[in-house]
């Protein structure tokens, strides 16, 4: 070769073929190939042995083939091995025992075809084409086309082969490994390629979405499920912030009972009183900047000496506080207190103007909380009631025409203000109706104490006059007809008893009723108008009046009704 390229032969073609080549020149110009052998007469072949010598080379495949097979020479079918120039002669001894296994195995099939040749007559064999001037061999003939260069693939195992291998129909060319790296060469002869591993599958892109979507979603659910449970315990993920109004003027109307409550709590105190073995909490409100404070007499009665009575301020402040005056009658007391500034004493108003329905504050220390404000109604006026009576013989007794309010008053209200509208003081409150009694009062006298929406004050007109009388003189006058009832009467109104106390007659010669002519068995059934059912009743009307008041009575005598006109007396008070 000349041009560097190597040239590639097919198998010889037949002997007519031959015949027609032309012989290459002796000086050895032309295309510098290598001529190929003259045609041999056919010889018998030799049969194979199961060794070879070590420089032989070893026996190819597709070189078998059936001796004497349409008319041939057995060594003109098989290829004469004819080597380019460069090429090594001398083949690996890896190579060579590669081989081995091949050429043992040989034998089998070409006794075998020697066989089938005998069989089949040797006239039958001719070429398939005519012969070809430009040295096309026919079809069904080897050309002389080269072999593609050898694919470059990587190396792949080859399993290692156990015992001889079978000879095949048509045997695969198998390469020989050169070098480190052995690679597959191709063969265009041959049925298959070297035993390559099939490339792998390309993984579905859709499939990877798919499995990446799931993924995705199965650590969001996670995160999300976190995050949900930590918002449901903890209402959030930062620190919980409500809605909330913004600051607002303070201030009330003074007409309302914020109004009315801020008004009139510095001039409430608390009351605690210890003595006779016993204790108790009454309420008081202050009558002047002198220390004076007015309260029930049920809520000091206990109390021996100025020791015993302590007061509290609504702003904190304690002191000490001596008993001024009081009056059974009334539930009526006056106690003061010294050494304390900033007084402010509850401005009084008119209880003769009070009207059924009007609203009303109520400020106390019930069960002895202090600064406590109820609110409610004026639901009645000129309620007939008395409280007291423990002693037994009535000195202790109270009658007191009340107000009545369903503001809700507790033990310990007692002796606390009943404010109107304007948060001027329009009674003392001094009574509650326990539910289940069947008495008036509070405390022991009270079956069941607690408000059931009846509580009753003394009015300010008639406590504003006895306060005044307590603090000037200590005691307190109570305005008289001069007449003994029979408080045993059960017809209706106010009877005339018989006879007085200690056997005295029962109209007090010289006094009110018997100025006014009054009898032994007259029975009053009505007072200015307003009717009398009972000798308490009677009472309560009275005392409701100031001393030297005029009053109009209606009685019946012998059947007849009479009208009689009288001006009160007085009495001293205990």
């Amino acid at each position: 070769m000349n041009n560097g390229k190597p040239n590639w032969w097919s198998r010889p073609s037949s002997t007519p073929e031959a015949a027609r080549i032309p012989a290459p020149s002796p000086s050895g110009e032309g295309d510098g190939d290598f001529p190929l052998p003259a045609p041999q007469p056919p010889t018998a072949p030799e049969p194979p042995t199961a060794t070879a010598p070590a420089d032989a080379a070893p026996a190819d495949p597709e070189a078998i083939a059936p001796a004497g097979a349409a008319g041939t020479d057995p060594e003109a079918v098989a290829p004469s091995v004819v080597l380019t120039k460069g090429e090594p002669q001398d083949r690996e001894p890896a190579q060579e025992q590669d081989r081995a296994p091949a050429t043992e195995a040989a034998p089998a099939p070409q006794e075998q075809a020697q066989e089938q040749a005998q069989e089949q007559p040797q006239a039958a064999a001719r070429p398939l084409h005519a012969p070809d001037e430009y040295r096309t061999p026919p079809y069904g003939e080897p050309g002389p086309w080269a072999p593609a260069p050898p694919v470059q693939r990587p190396p792949s195992p080859v399993p290692p082969q156990q015992g001889p291998v079978p000879p095949q129909a048509h045997p695969q060319h198998q390469p020989h490994p050169q070098g480190p790296a052995p690679w597959g060469q191709y063969d265009p002869w041959g049925v298959g390629g070297p035993a390559f591993p099939p490339p792998p599958a390309k993984r579905s892109r859709k499939g990877l979405a798919v499995a990446g979507a799931l993924v995705f979603a199965l650590i969001t659910g996670v995160i999300g499920g976190g995050i949900g449970a930590y918002v449901e315990r903890n209402g959030g993920l930062t620190a919980v912030e409500l809605p909330q109004a913004a600051a607002e003027d303070t201030g009330r109307a003074p007409d309302s009972v914020a109004g009315i409550a801020a008004s009139a709590l510095p001039g409430v105190v608390t009351l605690h009183v210890k003595g006779s073995g016993s204790s108790g909490t009454g309420t008081g409100f202050v009558l002047d900047t002198r220390g004076h404070i007015l309260t029930n007499n049920h809520v000091v009665d206990g109390a021996r000496s100025s020791a015993d009575i302590s007061v509290t301020f609504s702003s904190g402040e304690t002191a000490r506080a001596k008993l001024v005056g009081k009056d059974t009658g009334y539930d009526l007391a006056v106690v003061q207190v010294t050494g304390v500034s900033g007084l402010k004493a509850l401005p009084l108003g008119n209880s003769d103007n009070v009207r059924v329905g009007d609203p009303v504050v109520a400020i106390g220390a019930p069960f002895d909380l202090s600064n406590t404000v109820t609110s409610g109604i004026i639901s009645a006026k000129e309620r007939p009631i008395t409280a007291g009576g423990e002693k037994g013989d009535g000195s202790d007794i109270s009658y007191v025409d009340a107000l009545q309010t369903d503001a809700p008053i507790n033990p310990g209200n007692s002796g606390g203000p009943l404010l109107d509208s304007k948060a001027r003081v329009i009674g003392i409150n001094s009574a509650i109706r326990a539910a289940g009694g069947s008495g008036d009062g509070e405390g022991e006298g009270a079956s069941q104490p607690g408000s059931i929406g009846l509580g009753f004050a003394i009015p300010i007109n008639q406590g504003k006059r006895v306060a005044e009388e307590l603090i000037s003189t200590g005691k307190a006058t109570h305005p008289v007809i001069g007449v003994s009832l029979d408080m045993q009467y059960n017809g209706d109104g106010a009877r005339v008893g018989e006879k007085g106390k200690d056997g005295t007659a029962s109209v007090t010669p010289g006094g009110p009723a018997a100025r006014a002519g009054l009898r032994s068995g007259d029975v009053i059934t009505e007072v200015d108008g307003q009717r009398v059912h009972n000798g308490e009743e009677l009472i309560v009307k009275i005392r409701a009046h100031r001393p030297g008041d005029r009053l109009e009575l209606t009685l019946r005598r012998d059947g007849k009704e009479l009208t009689k006109t009288l001006t009160l007396g007085s009495s001293q008070g205990t």
